[in-house]
């Protein structure tokens, strides 16, 4: 993965591991460092809402969290995950002009089948917020699922037959977040 065309491409700090057990759980660590996007080629224990685990391929998908110290109300965060969905479905429409559906409250579907999923979580003190996590999973050159994923789950690369290019959806994801 090409982390300078990223960083490059979105002005954002990026922290990239190889190898690590969840992006998410990793930025709750070091969210004190400030805004950054955490980035990982595999993830051995992704978390996904309601504790469930967010399964991670070898090197061909997105596995992210996006730090942020908003200067906002907590009230003004509500329906965020909804918008960062949006936002995921409006830059693949612009990229390939794939339709990605929305099923509330936070995954992306396509025929079918899930291809991404979306984490938020905030953490205040009082009405001030301390942070913001922003998890992304986005399944995108996977060709192999478990059996128990394969009725479920689904990447682009299944989907269209073709390789995708993860630094580009990347940078087009986090460029579209930060405009919220």
């Amino acid at each position: 993965m090409d982390i300078e065309r990223i960083g490059k491409g979105t002005k954002t700090k990026i922290k990239y591991y190889k190898e690590i057990d969840s992006t998410h759980i990793h930025a709750k660590e070091i969210q004190q460092d400030g805004d950054c996007v955490l980035i990982a080629e595999i993830q051995t224990n992704g978390i996904g809402t309601k504790g469930r685990i967010w399964h991670t391929g070898k090197e061909n998908n997105i596995a992210m969290t996006i730090i942020k110290h908003p200067e906002c109300k907590v009230a003004e965060l509500k329906g965020l995950t909804i918008q960062i969905a949006e936002k995921i479905q409006e830059v693949i429409k612009e990229l390939y002009g794939y339709e990605l559906k929305i099923k509330m409250p936070n995954d992306l579907i396509l025929n079918g089948k899930k291809i991404c999923g979306i984490l938020t979580e905030v953490h205040t003190q009082g009405e001030k917020i301390e942070y913001l996590l922003i998890s992304i999973g986005f399944n995108v050159n996977e060709e192999e699922f478990s059996k128990e994923l394969i009725e479920i789950a689904t990447s682009l690369k299944n989907e269209y037959k073709k390789e995708f290019d993860r630094e580009e959806i990347i940078v087009n994801i986090i460029n579209a977040i930060n405009e919220l």
